[in-house]
């Protein structure tokens, strides 16, 4: 079932999320709702606050990417109760968005390399160094969790150059492909 992503302004997006245990109720059902909205919406990451749960799940898909970047084929992960240990590497510039802020775009700095503790959907626990894009799409994602937007991360001002877009999704009248929920 394809989910409404919550756009900025929504109070779960600045909530810091939960760990969850195996019994949550219906996650299997829930990781296949997020990706199915993910996909949907053309993203390469959803975060469970993005659809108005404050619990901290994950899912990535890279396999869109993989015609330019074969490595990404059938890339789809899940992430539950990820934690970023460590950032290092040269800090990267690049072109941000996110779902959560449609039309916004801009670029952020982000260290090129990551160590994250996690689960995958079976609950086994895996702690890994990741690098390059994925290591980019893990800490935006991440950053949901703990209640940022990669605009937390951009100049202010920058901030101001975009403000006329934020009021809009405040206002509950940004537009996009795909189901919103937006504040009234």
């Amino acid at each position: 079932m394809i989910l409404p992503i919550y756009t900025y302004g929504q109070p779960v997006l600045r909530k810091e999320a939960e760990d969850i245990t195996p019994d949550y109720p219906g996650l299997k059902e829930l990781l296949n709702n997020m990706f199915e909205t993910m996909v949907r919406a053309e993203g390469v990451g959803l975060a469970a606050p993005q659809i108005g749960l404050p619990i901290r799940v994950v899912t990535i898909t890279l396999d869109p990417l993989a015609d330019e970047q074969p490595e990404f084929k059938d890339f789809n992960r899940v992430y539950i109760n990820p934690h970023i240990l460590e950032v290092t590497g040269e800090e990267v510039s690049m072109d941000e968005g996110c779902l959560s802020l449609p039309g916004v775009h801009e670029t952020v700095k982000r260290g090129s390399c990551i160590r994250v503790k996690y689960m995958d959907e079976n609950f086994v626990e895996h702690e890994e160094v990741v690098e390059g894009f994925l290591a980019r799409v893990m800490q935006h994602e991440f950053d949901h969790l703990d209640g940022k937007l990669f605009i937390d991360h951009i100049s202010i001002m920058r901030k101001q150059m975009i403000k006329g877009k934020l009021n809009t999704m405040l206002k509950g009248k940004a537009r996009s492909s795909y189901k919103m929920k937006q504040l009234k």
